[in-house]
């Protein structure tokens, strides 16, 4: 298939130049000759006009395949140059010399000198007519193919510079989401296995709900988190299995409070990205000697969501808190990646609380 496509493409290219050309040549002609009643070619101005357009197709893809690439991209500007100045010399006298060995200009009718006079007024006559505009004319066009020329290769060459820019740039950030994707799901499933670890050792009966809990949590991980965005429903309906999970190991000291405003079915999100917050509150708000408490909150407008958690700073975690940086960095650079200048992260200790507020601007 993509043989065929390449195929495609290069047959366009071909088309598009083999337009551009006939163009160039035959709209002069269309536009000046139909108003010329009276005009007439000879055979040898004929063999001239169709020398110097091939002349002009020659110089043209010389300049855009060899001269271009191999010495104005390389900045050998002094050969670039001689080069050019080779060309025009060879466009100048090359194409006229071979239409005289063709077609030698025609003899006046009025002339009447013998043969030797014929010739020598014939190469004088042809100077005279050529040299006073032809040379300028045909430097002019020169000039003018080899500068189009130039300026399509520039720009193509810089298009396909910047392609490769972007295809660079996009390969960096997916390989740099999976990154961060794989320190997020170890980092989350060692603390669950740590809870449900410790509900094995007392032989609790909530050991097997938890276990069918983080089975439905390791399912939406498999399954939901290879794509760039989800459903944010799925994403809510994530985070509350990851709290009753959490809820199996807690006493009636934590109170656990996730409240949801307005409709999230139609919004798309990017998989885990509130997930280490309510993580990280679980982890250094919750004691089980005094009381304390989480609020997560979930607001959805049209656009935007806009996340919010507190927890209460346990006073025997709190010199913890600044080690919490890595899921948080890591949800950070996410949300630099996935919404480039959309959304606003603060977070903060106030009155022994932790707060954490996340505004994501979901407009494309």
């Amino acid at each position: 298939m993509i043989k065929n496509i390449s195929d495609k493409n290069r047959t366009i290219q071909l088309v598009a130049h083999a337009a551009a050309w006939l163009c160039f040549f035959f709209l002069p002609y269309l536009v000046f000759f139909p108003r010329l009643r009276d005009f007439s070619m000879s055979n040898h101005m004929l063999t001239v006009i169709v020398l110097n357009n091939i002349m002009l197709m020659v110089f043209y893809y010389l300049n855009t395949m060899v001269l271009i690439p191999k010495l104005l991209i390389k900045e050998k500007w002094v050969l670039y140059i001689l080069s050019l100045v080779a060309c025009l010399l060879f466009f100048l006298y090359v194409p006229r010399t071979l239409a005289m060995w063709i077609y030698p200009p025609e003899i006046p009718l009025n002339v009447t000198e013998n043969t030797k006079g014929i010739n020598l007024r014939s190469n004088r006559i042809g100077r005279i007519r050529r040299r006073p505009y032809a040379d300028f004319f045909n430097t002019v066009l020169f000039l003018l193919v080899i500068t189009f020329g130039a300026c399509i290769e520039v720009v193509r060459r810089w298009l396909q510079t910047e392609q490769n820019r972007k295809e660079t740039e996009h390969e960096r950030i997916n390989t740099e989401l999976s990154f961060l994707k794989s320190q997020v799901n170890p980092h989350f499933f060692f603390n669950t296995l740590n809870n449900i670890y410790s509900l094995a050792i007392v032989k609790s009966d909530k050991t097997a709900p938890a276990v069918l809990k983080l089975s439905a949590i390791m399912r939406y991980i498999l399954t939901e988190t290879e794509r760039d965005l989800v459903p944010l429903e799925n994403e809510v309906a994530f985070i509350h299995n990851y709290i009753e999970l959490q809820q199996v190991r807690l006493t009636d000291k934590v109170q656990v409070n996730f409240t949801i405003e307005g409709n999230t079915s139609p919004l798309l999100v990017a998989p885990l990205i509130f997930i280490p917050f309510v993580e990280n509150a679980f982890k250094y708000g919750v004691s089980t000697k005094e009381q304390s408490s989480i609020d997560i909150q979930l607001k959805v407008t049209q656009q935007e969501i806009h996340f919010y958690s507190k927890n209460y700073i346990v006073q025997s975690e709190n010199n913890m808190m600044e080690n919490t940086g890595i899921g948080i960095n890591n949800v950070k650079r996410r949300l630099e990646l996935l919404y480039p200048e959309k959304f606003e992260l603060s977070h903060q200790i106030e009155n022994g609380y932790y707060i954490v507020k996340l505004l994501i601007n979901t407009a494309s």
